[in-house]
Protein backbone atom coordinates (compact mmCIF):
# COMPACT_ATOMS: atom_id res chain seq x y z
CA UNK A 1 0.00 0.00 0.00
CA UNK A 2 1.08 3.48 -0.88
CA UNK A 3 0.76 6.48 1.33
CA UNK A 4 0.61 10.49 1.02
CA UNK A 5 0.15 13.06 3.18
CA UNK A 6 -1.79 16.21 2.89
CA UNK A 7 -1.85 19.01 5.58
CA UNK A 8 -4.88 19.10 7.75
CA UNK A 9 -5.78 15.58 6.09
CA UNK A 10 -6.54 12.38 8.24
CA UNK A 11 -4.57 9.77 6.36
CA UNK A 12 -7.14 7.41 7.57
CA UNK A 13 -9.38 9.11 5.73
CA UNK A 14 -7.66 9.95 2.85
CA UNK A 15 -5.21 7.41 1.10
CA UNK A 16 -4.20 5.22 -1.62
CA UNK A 17 -3.78 1.47 -2.62
CA UNK A 18 -2.49 -0.20 -5.32
CA UNK A 19 -4.87 -2.31 -7.76
CA UNK A 20 -2.89 -5.62 -6.69
CA UNK A 21 -3.93 -5.35 -3.20
CA UNK A 22 -7.55 -4.72 -3.89
CA UNK A 23 -9.75 -7.67 -2.84
CA UNK A 24 -13.20 -9.26 -3.40
CA UNK A 25 -14.18 -5.43 -1.81
CA UNK A 26 -14.71 -2.23 -2.85
CA UNK A 27 -15.26 -0.23 -0.38
CA UNK A 28 -12.52 1.94 1.26
CA UNK A 29 -13.42 1.43 5.31
CA UNK A 30 -12.11 -1.86 4.49
CA UNK A 31 -8.91 -0.70 3.58
CA UNK A 32 -8.27 1.77 6.32
CA UNK A 33 -4.38 2.04 6.71
CA UNK A 34 -4.49 1.62 10.65
CA UNK A 35 -6.91 -1.79 9.98
CA UNK A 36 -4.19 -3.04 7.31
CA UNK A 37 -1.52 -2.84 9.67
CA UNK A 38 -3.96 -4.14 12.38
CA UNK A 39 -4.52 -7.60 10.59
CA UNK A 40 -0.60 -7.80 8.64
CA UNK A 41 0.56 -8.15 12.50
CA UNK A 42 -2.24 -10.33 13.43
CA UNK A 43 -1.25 -12.88 10.72
CA UNK A 44 2.21 -12.43 11.38
CA UNK A 45 1.13 -15.17 14.36
CA UNK A 46 -0.22 -17.71 12.19
CA UNK A 47 -3.69 -17.43 13.17
CA UNK A 48 -6.78 -19.45 12.17
CA UNK A 49 -10.29 -18.55 10.76
CA UNK A 50 -12.97 -19.13 13.39
CA UNK A 51 -14.33 -21.35 11.00
CA UNK A 52 -11.57 -24.15 12.08
CA UNK A 53 -13.15 -23.98 15.55
CA UNK A 54 -16.40 -24.36 15.24
CA UNK A 55 -18.61 -27.70 14.99
CA UNK A 56 -21.91 -26.08 14.19
CA UNK A 57 -23.56 -22.46 13.84
CA UNK A 58 -27.08 -21.60 13.84
CA UNK A 59 -29.34 -18.63 13.96
CA UNK A 60 -32.70 -17.66 15.02
CA UNK A 61 -35.61 -15.40 14.46
CA UNK A 62 -38.04 -12.73 16.18
CA UNK A 63 -41.23 -14.53 16.98
CA UNK A 64 -44.14 -11.99 15.90
CA UNK A 65 -45.19 -9.52 18.95
CA UNK A 66 -48.17 -9.06 17.75
CA UNK A 67 -48.99 -12.78 18.76
CA UNK A 68 -47.48 -12.97 21.87
CA UNK A 69 -49.94 -15.33 23.11
CA UNK A 70 -49.02 -17.93 21.01
CA UNK A 71 -45.08 -17.41 21.24
CA UNK A 72 -44.28 -16.02 24.17
CA UNK A 73 -43.88 -16.33 28.55
CA UNK A 74 -42.79 -15.32 31.65
CA UNK A 75 -39.26 -16.14 33.71
CA UNK A 76 -40.79 -18.88 35.61
CA UNK A 77 -42.89 -20.86 32.57
CA UNK A 78 -40.68 -19.58 29.88
CA UNK A 79 -37.38 -20.23 27.92
CA UNK A 80 -34.75 -17.22 27.73
CA UNK A 81 -35.33 -15.82 24.15
CA UNK A 82 -31.75 -14.08 24.00
CA UNK A 83 -31.12 -10.43 22.39
CA UNK A 84 -28.27 -8.80 21.23
CA UNK A 85 -28.82 -6.52 24.82
CA UNK A 86 -28.04 -10.05 26.76
CA UNK A 87 -24.69 -10.08 25.57
CA UNK A 88 -21.40 -8.49 26.70
CA UNK A 89 -18.29 -7.89 26.59
CA UNK A 90 -17.49 -9.29 29.83
CA UNK A 91 -17.79 -12.39 27.58
CA UNK A 92 -20.76 -13.10 30.63
CA UNK A 93 -24.78 -13.55 29.43
CA UNK A 94 -26.90 -10.73 31.05
CA UNK A 95 -30.26 -11.69 31.80
CA UNK A 96 -31.80 -9.12 33.87
CA UNK A 97 -34.06 -8.07 31.11
CA UNK A 98 -34.14 -10.80 29.15
CA UNK A 99 -37.38 -11.98 27.41
CA UNK A 100 -39.07 -15.50 27.55
CA UNK A 101 -40.76 -18.07 24.73
CA UNK A 102 -42.81 -20.93 25.30
CA UNK A 103 -41.58 -24.23 25.34
CA UNK A 104 -43.56 -25.10 22.19
CA UNK A 105 -41.90 -21.94 20.44
CA UNK A 106 -38.32 -23.74 21.65
CA UNK A 107 -38.94 -26.69 20.37
CA UNK A 108 -40.66 -26.51 17.28
CA UNK A 109 -40.02 -22.83 15.41
CA UNK A 110 -37.03 -21.86 17.02
CA UNK A 111 -35.40 -25.47 16.82
CA UNK A 112 -32.57 -25.06 15.00
CA UNK A 113 -31.48 -21.90 16.96
CA UNK A 114 -30.95 -23.67 20.51
CA UNK A 115 -28.83 -22.51 22.80
CA UNK A 116 -27.36 -24.91 25.70
CA UNK A 117 -24.27 -24.67 27.88
CA UNK A 118 -20.98 -23.94 26.95
CA UNK A 119 -22.25 -22.31 23.58
CA UNK A 120 -20.74 -19.55 21.98
CA UNK A 121 -22.99 -16.48 21.33
CA UNK A 122 -21.80 -13.78 18.92
CA UNK A 123 -24.04 -10.57 17.81
CA UNK A 124 -24.02 -10.17 13.76
CA UNK A 125 -25.92 -7.30 13.16
CA UNK A 126 -26.37 -3.93 14.43
CA UNK A 127 -24.73 -0.26 15.51
CA UNK A 128 -22.32 -0.39 18.10
CA UNK A 129 -19.41 -3.07 18.48
CA UNK A 130 -19.40 -5.95 15.85
CA UNK A 131 -19.01 -9.21 17.21
CA UNK A 132 -19.81 -8.92 21.27
CA UNK A 133 -19.42 -12.46 22.52
CA UNK A 134 -20.66 -14.32 25.62
CA UNK A 135 -20.41 -17.72 26.33
CA UNK A 136 -23.76 -19.57 28.04
CA UNK A 137 -23.32 -20.65 31.37
CA UNK A 138 -23.09 -24.54 32.29
CA UNK A 139 -26.76 -26.08 32.29
CA UNK A 140 -28.13 -23.05 30.55
CA UNK A 141 -31.36 -23.33 28.21
CA UNK A 142 -32.26 -20.83 26.00
CA UNK A 143 -33.04 -20.11 22.51
CA UNK A 144 -32.26 -16.52 20.27
CA UNK A 145 -32.86 -13.88 17.37
CA UNK A 146 -31.34 -13.69 14.20
CA UNK A 147 -29.52 -10.44 14.93
CA UNK A 148 -26.74 -13.31 16.60
CA UNK A 149 -25.28 -16.88 16.16
CA UNK A 150 -24.91 -20.00 17.92
CA UNK A 151 -21.44 -21.61 17.45
CA UNK A 152 -20.77 -25.20 19.12
CA UNK A 153 -17.41 -25.28 19.74
CA UNK A 154 -15.23 -28.30 21.20
CA UNK A 155 -15.48 -27.40 24.72
CA UNK A 156 -17.04 -24.75 26.91
CA UNK A 157 -13.32 -23.36 27.45
CA UNK A 158 -13.20 -23.11 23.97
CA UNK A 159 -16.02 -21.02 23.71
CA UNK A 160 -14.76 -18.66 26.78
CA UNK A 161 -10.96 -18.45 24.71
CA UNK A 162 -12.89 -17.18 21.53
CA UNK A 163 -15.23 -15.09 23.43
CA UNK A 164 -12.36 -13.22 25.02
CA UNK A 165 -10.27 -12.88 21.51
CA UNK A 166 -13.54 -11.53 19.51
CA UNK A 167 -14.32 -8.99 22.56
CA UNK A 168 -10.64 -7.35 22.46
CA UNK A 169 -10.75 -4.37 20.81
CA UNK A 170 -7.99 -6.52 18.49
CA UNK A 171 -11.18 -8.93 17.45
CA UNK A 172 -14.04 -6.00 17.53
CA UNK A 173 -11.69 -4.36 14.32
CA UNK A 174 -11.03 -7.60 12.56
CA UNK A 175 -14.92 -8.39 12.78
CA UNK A 176 -15.83 -5.04 11.81
CA UNK A 177 -13.96 -4.66 9.18
CA UNK A 178 -15.76 -7.60 7.52
CA UNK A 179 -19.02 -5.77 8.18
CA UNK A 180 -20.91 -4.91 5.49
CA UNK A 181 -24.17 -2.41 5.15
CA UNK A 182 -24.43 0.78 6.28
CA UNK A 183 -27.21 2.15 8.58
CA UNK A 184 -27.34 -1.61 9.79
CA UNK A 185 -23.98 -3.31 9.69
CA UNK A 186 -23.45 -6.91 9.59
CA UNK A 187 -21.45 -10.02 9.36
CA UNK A 188 -22.93 -12.97 7.03
CA UNK A 189 -21.49 -16.14 7.63
CA UNK A 190 -18.55 -16.49 5.56
CA UNK A 191 -17.48 -12.81 6.96
CA UNK A 192 -17.98 -14.03 10.55
CA UNK A 193 -15.45 -17.60 10.15
CA UNK A 194 -13.42 -15.86 7.99
CA UNK A 195 -11.84 -13.49 11.32
CA UNK A 196 -8.41 -14.51 12.16
CA UNK A 197 -8.22 -15.78 15.43
CA UNK A 198 -5.30 -16.23 18.06
CA UNK A 199 -5.80 -19.25 19.80
CA UNK A 200 -4.03 -19.14 23.27
CA UNK A 201 -5.44 -20.23 27.03
CA UNK A 202 -3.18 -17.51 28.59
CA UNK A 203 -5.89 -15.29 27.28
CA UNK A 204 -8.40 -17.12 29.11
CA UNK A 205 -6.03 -17.21 32.18
CA UNK A 206 -5.87 -13.41 31.44
CA UNK A 207 -9.50 -13.34 31.44
CA UNK A 208 -10.59 -15.44 34.16
CA UNK A 209 -8.68 -13.72 36.68
CA UNK A 210 -10.42 -10.23 35.78
CA UNK A 211 -13.52 -11.63 35.99
CA UNK A 212 -12.82 -13.24 39.45
CA UNK A 213 -11.65 -9.71 40.76
CA UNK A 214 -14.65 -7.89 39.40
CA UNK A 215 -17.05 -10.03 40.38
CA UNK A 216 -15.64 -9.62 44.27
CA UNK A 217 -16.08 -5.92 43.61
CA UNK A 218 -19.45 -5.82 42.41
CA UNK A 219 -20.59 -8.59 45.41
CA UNK A 220 -19.32 -5.57 47.55
CA UNK A 221 -21.29 -3.42 46.16
CA UNK A 222 -24.38 -5.53 45.91
CA UNK A 223 -23.25 -6.28 49.58
CA UNK A 224 -23.11 -2.59 50.41
CA UNK A 225 -26.41 -1.43 48.14
CA UNK A 226 -28.57 -4.25 50.07
CA UNK A 227 -27.75 -2.39 53.62
CA UNK A 228 -29.49 0.49 52.46
CA UNK A 229 -32.96 -0.95 52.68
CA UNK A 230 -32.24 -2.39 56.03
CA UNK A 231 -30.97 0.79 57.09
CA UNK A 232 -33.79 3.17 56.01
CA UNK A 233 -36.29 0.59 57.44
CA UNK A 234 -34.88 0.76 61.27
CA UNK A 235 -34.15 4.23 60.67
CA UNK A 236 -38.59 4.97 60.08
CA UNK A 237 -38.46 2.26 62.31
CA UNK A 238 -40.67 -0.02 59.62
CA UNK A 239 -41.27 -3.36 59.36
CA UNK A 240 -41.95 -4.81 56.21
CA UNK A 241 -45.03 -6.81 56.24
CA UNK A 242 -45.30 -10.68 55.87
CA UNK A 243 -47.59 -12.51 53.89
CA UNK A 244 -48.70 -15.98 55.54
CA UNK A 245 -48.53 -18.56 52.60
CA UNK A 246 -50.27 -21.20 54.80
CA UNK A 247 -53.13 -22.86 53.03
CA UNK A 248 -55.68 -21.65 55.86
CA UNK A 249 -54.43 -18.04 55.76
CA UNK A 250 -54.26 -18.08 51.87
CA UNK A 251 -58.52 -19.06 51.94
CA UNK A 252 -60.11 -15.80 53.52
CA UNK A 253 -63.56 -13.79 54.02
CA UNK A 254 -64.19 -10.47 53.79
CA UNK A 255 -67.20 -7.77 54.70
CA UNK A 256 -68.52 -6.03 51.63
CA UNK A 257 -68.40 -2.31 53.56
CA UNK A 258 -64.75 -3.08 53.57
CA UNK A 259 -64.25 -3.68 49.78
CA UNK A 260 -66.73 -0.60 49.05
CA UNK A 261 -64.71 1.73 46.59
CA UNK A 262 -62.00 -0.63 47.25
CA UNK A 263 -60.78 -3.45 44.51
CA UNK A 264 -61.81 -6.99 44.74
CA UNK A 265 -58.82 -8.83 43.62
CA UNK A 266 -57.82 -10.71 46.57
CA UNK A 267 -53.93 -9.88 46.67
CA UNK A 268 -54.49 -6.38 46.98
CA UNK A 269 -56.72 -6.65 50.37
CA UNK A 270 -54.77 -9.00 51.87
CA UNK A 271 -51.51 -6.44 51.26
CA UNK A 272 -53.45 -3.39 51.72
CA UNK A 273 -54.64 -4.58 55.42
CA UNK A 274 -51.22 -5.27 55.77
CA UNK A 275 -50.23 -1.60 55.31
CA UNK A 276 -52.81 -0.37 56.89
CA UNK A 277 -51.97 -1.90 60.36
CA UNK A 278 -48.52 -0.85 59.98
CA UNK A 279 -46.94 0.79 62.98
CA UNK A 280 -45.52 3.77 61.54
CA UNK A 281 -42.74 5.89 64.00
CA UNK A 282 -43.23 9.09 61.96
CA UNK A 283 -46.63 10.51 60.38
CA UNK A 284 -47.40 8.95 56.86
CA UNK A 285 -48.39 11.18 54.58
CA UNK A 286 -50.31 10.79 51.10
CA UNK A 287 -47.98 11.61 48.18
CA UNK A 288 -50.99 13.88 46.93
CA UNK A 289 -50.92 16.40 49.85
CA UNK A 290 -46.87 16.29 48.76
CA UNK A 291 -46.83 18.13 45.56
CA UNK A 292 -47.08 21.65 44.38
CA UNK A 293 -48.68 20.37 40.70
CA UNK A 294 -51.28 18.13 39.42
CA UNK A 295 -49.27 14.55 38.15
CA UNK A 296 -48.62 14.69 34.78
CA UNK A 297 -48.33 12.44 32.44
CA UNK A 298 -45.78 11.98 29.43
CA UNK A 299 -45.46 12.89 25.86
CA UNK A 300 -46.35 9.95 23.03
CA UNK A 301 -43.41 10.96 20.62
CA UNK A 302 -41.21 8.75 18.42
CA UNK A 303 -37.85 7.84 19.43
CA UNK A 304 -35.32 8.51 17.29
CA UNK A 305 -31.67 8.15 17.07
CA UNK A 306 -29.51 11.58 18.19
CA UNK A 307 -28.07 13.29 15.12
CA UNK A 308 -26.23 16.53 17.14
CA UNK A 309 -24.19 16.78 20.48
CA UNK A 310 -26.65 19.07 21.43
CA UNK A 311 -30.07 17.51 21.60
CA UNK A 312 -32.87 17.08 23.61
CA UNK A 313 -32.81 13.18 25.32
CA UNK A 314 -36.37 10.93 25.38
CA UNK A 315 -36.25 9.24 29.05
CA UNK A 316 -38.48 6.04 28.26
CA UNK A 317 -39.55 3.12 30.65
CA UNK A 318 -36.78 1.29 29.49
CA UNK A 319 -34.21 3.74 30.33
CA UNK A 320 -34.76 4.05 33.75
CA UNK A 321 -32.84 1.10 35.49
CA UNK A 322 -34.22 -0.78 38.59
CA UNK A 323 -32.14 1.26 41.06
CA UNK A 324 -33.32 4.61 39.59
CA UNK A 325 -30.63 5.64 37.36
CA UNK A 326 -30.64 6.06 33.64
CA UNK A 327 -29.25 3.80 31.23
CA UNK A 328 -25.72 5.24 29.43
CA UNK A 329 -26.72 2.98 26.47
CA UNK A 330 -29.51 3.53 24.11
CA UNK A 331 -29.91 6.77 24.54
CA UNK A 332 -32.89 8.36 22.06
CA UNK A 333 -34.29 11.78 21.33
CA UNK A 334 -37.53 12.53 20.11
CA UNK A 335 -39.14 13.61 16.85
CA UNK A 336 -40.95 16.77 18.34
CA UNK A 337 -39.39 18.34 21.15
CA UNK A 338 -42.35 20.08 23.25
CA UNK A 339 -41.46 22.26 25.84
CA UNK A 340 -44.41 21.41 28.23
CA UNK A 341 -42.01 18.20 28.79
CA UNK A 342 -39.08 19.26 29.47
CA UNK A 343 -37.97 17.76 32.85
CA UNK A 344 -36.23 20.16 35.61
CA UNK A 345 -34.00 19.89 38.76
CA UNK A 346 -35.56 17.43 41.26
CA UNK A 347 -38.58 16.15 38.70
CA UNK A 348 -39.78 12.60 39.61
CA UNK A 349 -40.86 10.32 37.32
CA UNK A 350 -43.20 6.94 38.14
CA UNK A 351 -43.26 4.36 35.57
CA UNK A 352 -47.15 3.32 35.45
CA UNK A 353 -46.66 -0.05 32.92
CA UNK A 354 -43.93 -2.20 32.15
CA UNK A 355 -42.04 -2.13 34.78
CA UNK A 356 -44.36 -0.30 37.06
CA UNK A 357 -43.38 1.25 40.31
CA UNK A 358 -39.91 2.10 38.78
CA UNK A 359 -39.12 5.52 40.08
CA UNK A 360 -36.03 8.74 38.47
CA UNK A 361 -35.59 11.54 40.48
CA UNK A 362 -33.94 14.35 37.23
CA UNK A 363 -30.70 15.38 38.47
CA UNK A 364 -28.42 15.39 34.98
CA UNK A 365 -30.15 19.23 34.03
CA UNK A 366 -26.78 19.70 32.19
CA UNK A 367 -28.32 17.53 29.13
CA UNK A 368 -32.03 18.73 28.21
CA UNK A 369 -34.61 15.96 28.32
CA UNK A 370 -38.26 14.96 28.54
CA UNK A 371 -39.93 12.27 29.58
CA UNK A 372 -42.14 9.61 27.63
CA UNK A 373 -46.39 8.79 27.60
CA UNK A 374 -45.79 6.00 30.11
CA UNK A 375 -44.13 8.07 32.66
CA UNK A 376 -45.75 10.32 35.26
CA UNK A 377 -44.01 13.43 36.34
CA UNK A 378 -44.51 14.49 40.20
CA UNK A 379 -43.34 17.90 41.41
CA UNK A 380 -42.47 18.00 45.51
CA UNK A 381 -43.01 20.86 48.09
CA UNK A 382 -39.26 20.68 49.15
CA UNK A 383 -40.62 22.58 52.35
CA UNK A 384 -42.32 19.63 53.48
CA UNK A 385 -40.10 17.04 51.68
CA UNK A 386 -36.75 16.43 50.98
CA UNK A 387 -36.55 14.91 47.11
CA UNK A 388 -34.03 12.78 47.89
CA UNK A 389 -35.54 11.25 50.93
CA UNK A 390 -38.59 11.00 48.83
CA UNK A 391 -36.63 9.00 46.26
CA UNK A 392 -34.82 6.63 48.64
CA UNK A 393 -37.97 5.60 50.07
CA UNK A 394 -38.95 4.97 46.83
CA UNK A 395 -36.30 2.58 46.36
CA UNK A 396 -37.19 0.54 49.43
CA UNK A 397 -38.73 -3.10 49.92
CA UNK A 398 -41.36 -1.39 51.82
CA UNK A 399 -42.49 0.68 49.15
CA UNK A 400 -41.71 -2.11 46.25
CA UNK A 401 -44.47 -3.72 48.78
CA UNK A 402 -46.65 -1.32 48.13
CA UNK A 403 -46.13 -1.44 44.79
CA UNK A 404 -46.88 -5.08 44.27
CA UNK A 405 -50.47 -4.48 46.16
CA UNK A 406 -51.40 -1.28 44.18
CA UNK A 407 -50.59 -2.68 40.52
CA UNK A 408 -53.48 -3.77 38.37
CA UNK A 409 -52.86 -7.36 37.33
CA UNK A 410 -53.26 -7.60 33.42
CA UNK A 411 -51.10 -8.24 30.45
CA UNK A 412 -49.17 -5.06 31.45
CA UNK A 413 -49.47 -4.45 34.81
CA UNK A 414 -50.50 -0.45 35.84
CA UNK A 415 -50.56 1.92 37.97
CA UNK A 416 -52.16 5.40 37.91
CA UNK A 417 -51.19 8.63 39.09
CA UNK A 418 -54.60 8.76 41.72
CA UNK A 419 -53.13 5.29 42.70
CA UNK A 420 -49.40 7.29 43.21
CA UNK A 421 -51.10 10.17 44.96
CA UNK A 422 -52.46 7.87 47.53
CA UNK A 423 -49.04 6.31 48.54
CA UNK A 424 -48.07 7.07 51.87
CA UNK A 425 -44.19 8.56 52.74
CA UNK A 426 -43.69 8.40 56.93
CA UNK A 427 -42.46 12.29 57.09
CA UNK A 428 -39.75 12.59 59.32
CA UNK A 429 -38.42 15.68 60.25
CA UNK A 430 -36.22 17.73 57.49
CA UNK A 431 -33.05 17.42 59.38
CA UNK A 432 -33.42 13.57 59.72
CA UNK A 433 -34.87 13.33 56.06
CA UNK A 434 -31.26 15.31 55.24
CA UNK A 435 -29.54 12.88 57.86
CA UNK A 436 -30.71 9.98 55.86
CA UNK A 437 -30.18 11.24 52.49
CA UNK A 438 -26.43 11.92 53.73
CA UNK A 439 -26.13 8.28 54.71
CA UNK A 440 -27.87 6.91 51.40
CA UNK A 441 -25.66 8.89 49.61
CA UNK A 442 -22.73 8.11 51.18
CA UNK A 443 -23.16 4.26 50.57
CA UNK A 444 -24.38 4.73 46.88
CA UNK A 445 -20.96 6.60 46.16
CA UNK A 446 -18.88 4.03 47.32
CA UNK A 447 -20.94 1.22 45.74
CA UNK A 448 -20.87 3.01 42.48
CA UNK A 449 -16.85 3.55 43.10
CA UNK A 450 -16.53 -0.24 43.41
CA UNK A 451 -18.72 -0.62 40.25
CA UNK A 452 -16.29 1.10 38.09
CA UNK A 453 -13.49 -0.30 39.36
CA UNK A 454 -14.81 -3.43 38.51
CA UNK A 455 -15.78 -1.89 34.69
CA UNK A 456 -12.02 -0.74 34.46
CA UNK A 457 -10.52 -4.27 35.77
CA UNK A 458 -11.90 -6.02 32.26
CA UNK A 459 -10.91 -3.00 30.22
CA UNK A 460 -7.18 -3.40 32.02
CA UNK A 461 -7.26 -7.14 30.95
CA UNK A 462 -8.59 -6.55 27.46
CA UNK A 463 -5.54 -4.16 27.16
CA UNK A 464 -3.16 -7.07 28.61
CA UNK A 465 -4.28 -9.49 26.11
CA UNK A 466 -4.01 -7.12 23.45
CA UNK A 467 -0.23 -6.35 24.27
CA UNK A 468 0.15 -10.39 24.77
CA UNK A 469 -1.25 -11.10 21.05
CA UNK A 470 1.10 -8.34 19.56
CA UNK A 471 4.04 -8.99 21.61
CA UNK A 472 4.39 -5.14 22.70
Amino acid sequence: MSTFELNGIDPEKCFIIHKKDIEKRLDPFYYIPSIIELESKVKKLNPKPLRYYVKHISSGATPKTAEAEKYYSDAENGVPFLRVQNLSPSGLLELEECKYINWETHESYLKRSQVSGGDLLVKITGVGRMAVASVAPEGFVGNTNQHMVVIKTESKEASEILAAYLNTDIGEALASRRATGGTRPALDYPALLSIPIVYDKKILEIHREAIKIKEAKEAKANELLEGIDLYLLDELGIKLPQIDNDLGKRIFTISFNEITHRRLDPDYNVKIKLLDNLHWKYQPIEVGKLITKSPQYGANEIAIEPTTKDFTRYIRITDIQEDGTLKSTGIKTAEKIEKQYLLNYNDILFARSGSVGRCYIHKEVEQKAIFAGYLIRFILDEKKINPDYFFYYCQSSIYKFWVSAIERPAVQSNINSEEYKSLKIPLASMSKQEEIVNYISSIRYKANELQNEAKTILIDAKKEVEKMILGE
